[in-house]
């Protein structure tokens, strides 16, 4: 079957240059449409969880809106952070971000390169003995990064931040698309709220990152495409190889 119709559950990257050449070399549609947003807990659902943030020497980041949501919390809350208090991010990006909140060059913050590894490997013999607070969001389940410090004997406890509200996507008419692409599990639980009834039929499905192969597959979701790999690093070029192998 000749894929003409695509849905990425994200919105519209600003660059998209890749998919414009998708668009023009094979002459296909791209729809983007998120099927889930970000929003932080109500200072409400956070105090259910029982953490006093001030217990934790060092906090963990993995993203941005981790870090709106957890100073978001501490305003409500009226909790200050103490200076003393360092900061471990996954990547060089998301430690930049905390910016808009601290001044950098007066904290102590420490990045790695997107791996839970990098973060244990900053963290070292030098810092063990932080408590950490790990931030996550509520379908994060089971963090790597948490069973790493629980190897190294290293003190942490994980909290969520922040969850993912599936959106209303009732207007669309998933029979009109011939490739689907998914990042999140959330993206899968967002189509089964809208779509109770939904039947895979012909649709090719590309999954991306390690999170959502095993959430589809517990749904019953046959995956086309893989990604990323080596020679697929990202969707565009996932998409893009398919592409020429239906030719």
């Amino acid at each position: 079957m000749a894929i003409k119709k695509i849905l990425i559950s994200q919105r519209a990257p600003i660059k998209d240059a890749p998919y414009a050449a998708l668009k023009e070399t094979y002459g296909v549609d791209i729809t983007f449409r998120q099927f889930f947003l970000v929003e932080p807990l109500t200072s409400r659902e956070f105090r259910a969880q029982r953490i006093n943030i001030l217990d934790y020497t060092a906090i963990v980041f993995s993203s941005r809106h981790a870090i709106d949501a957890f100073y978001g919390l501490c305003d409500e809350l009226r909790v200050k952070v103490p200076e003393t208090m360092k900061y471990f991010c996954t990547t060089e990006a998301v430690a930049m971000y905390l910016q808009k909140h601290i001044v950098y060059r007066k904290r102590k913050i420490f990045f790695g390169n997107g791996t839970p590894e990098s973060i244990v490997s900053q963290i070292g013999t030098k810092h063990k003995g932080e408590n950490f607070l790990i931030t996550q969001s509520d379908s994060n389940g089971s963090s790597a990064l948490a069973r790493l410090l629980e190897a190294e004997g290293i003190a942490y406890k994980t909290a969520v931040f922040i969850k993912n509200v599936p959106q209303d996507l009732k207007d669309l008419d998933l029979k009109e698309y011939d490739m689907v692409v998914f990042y999140n599990p959330s993206d899968v639980q967002s189509l089964f709220e809208n779509f109770p009834d939904f039947k895979q039929g012909d649709i090719k499905f590309v999954s991306f990152g390690k999170s959502i192969v095993k959430a589809m597959e517990e749904a019953g979701l046959s995956i086309e495409v893989k990604a990323p790999t080596p020679e697929a690093p990202s969707v565009a070029r996932a998409i893009e190889l398919y592409l020429q192998g239906q030719k």
